[in-house]
Formats: C-alpha cells, sequence, structure tokens
C-alpha cells in the first residue's frame, strides 16, 4: 500500500472471480492503488463493523464518492468528456427512475460503460443478496447508475438516448456486480434487437 494513501479500500462480491472483474476497480487498476477483494460471506459485515485499521479507514470502491484520485489534467480531460451530458443523464434517469436513486458520470470507470454504486450509508447489492439468503428483511433501496462517457455505447446515448441501450447498460451493471436480473428474458431480446 502507498504511503500517500489515506485509506485502505476493498470491494466485495460472492466470489474471487468477480470481486476481481468488478467495474469498480478499472481506476485503481489505472492508478496502481491495491484494492482488496473480498469474497467471503463473512467479510461483508466485517468490513461494515470493523471500519478502521492502524489508524486508516476501510472504505468500499463501490460506495458513495471517491476521492479525487485524478491529476489536474487527466481532470481536465474528463470534465470535458462528460460535458454535454446533462440532458442525456435526465433523459436516462426518467426512463430508468423505478429502479435507480440517480444517474451520474463516473469518475471510477475507464474501460465499461456502466457500473451500480450504493449510497455511502447504505447496504450494497452483495449485502443485500447475503441477507436475502439467510431470509432477513432487506431494506428497499435504490442504487446508484454511474456511466462512462468516454465509452462507444455511452456516447451513442449522447447524440440519441435510446430507451433499449439504457435498460441495457443498467442489466449489465447488474450483472457486472452479481446481481440477477428481474426479467432476463426482456434483457436478451433488448440485446438481440440492438445487435441486429
Amino acid at each position: 500500500m502507498g504511503k500517500d494513501q489515506k485509506d485502505i479500500y476493498y470491494v466485495t462480491a460472492e466470489t474471487y472471480a468477480a470481486a476481481k472483474g468488478s467495474p469498480h476497480l478499472e481506476i485503481f487498476k489505472q492508478k496502481d492503488i491495491e484494492v482488496l477483494l473480498l469474497s467471503d460471506r463473512v467479510d461483508e459485515w466485517m468490513v461494515n463493523n470493523f471500519t478502521e485499521f492502524e489508524g486508516k479507514n476501510l472504505k468500499s470502491i463501490a460506495k458513495g464518492d471517491l476521492e479525487d484520485l485524478d491529476s489536474k489534467e487527466e481532470k481536465k480531460e474528463k470534465e470535458k468528456a462528460a460535458k454535454g451530458f446533462k440532458k442525456t443523464l435526465t433523459a436516462m434517469q426518467k426512463i430508468l427512475d423505478n429502479q435507480v436513486k440517480e444517474v451520474k458520470i463516473s469518475n471510477r470507470l475507464s474501460e465499461s460503460p456502466s457500473c451500480l454504486v450504493a449510497d455511502e450509508n447504505e447496504l450494497g447489492g452483495n449485502m443485500e443478496r447475503i441477507m436475502a439468503s439467510l431470509g432477513q428483511d432487506v431494506p428497499e433501496t435504490k442504487p446508484i447508475l454511474e456511466i462512462n462517457p468516454t465509452h462507444p455505447l455511452v456516447e451513442k446515448l449522447k447524440v440519441k438516448v435510446d430507451e433499449d441501450l439504457v435498460r441495457v447498460l443498467f442489466d449489465q451493471a447488474v450483472l457486472s456486480e452479481g446481481g440477477q436480473l428481474k426479467d432476463p428474458a426482456e434483457f436478451v431480446k433488448r440485446m438481440n434487437k440492438l445487435i441486429n
């Protein structure tokens, strides 16, 4: 871990492969910042109750806003890429209104088109799945959908918002975090329509 690193970052998932492939890791891989990959069921509970180690906070990379990890030049490039997305974000929010709390530009994605993020003080998707599998009541929360303004699929939405593409990006984000789709058949239909 780097000396200047203020926090210990982690990501939780149901399997090691899912944690290793998480889109939330992209900016950290790019910046060569170490992240703990946690895949044991007890890990999610542990990090929610054990929030500090040797004076450093444990911070989920799949929750809340990330501290600024970019240089000034990188920040300017991202701001330039994000310009003109206000109408797109509003349209996407309207399409996904009953599924997401907010749609916003991501500062954690570099390769993937989208990812889901939980609010800082809410349960993450993995913890919700663990609680549900144990028969616990799971508070209803809506994730935040973050989009990568430099991804070709997202750039298409800037030109013309396509409801099928918006829903596919949301469903891909659900799948990439280990979730299950409410209607897999509809996802397949949308994918086939977009491919043709």
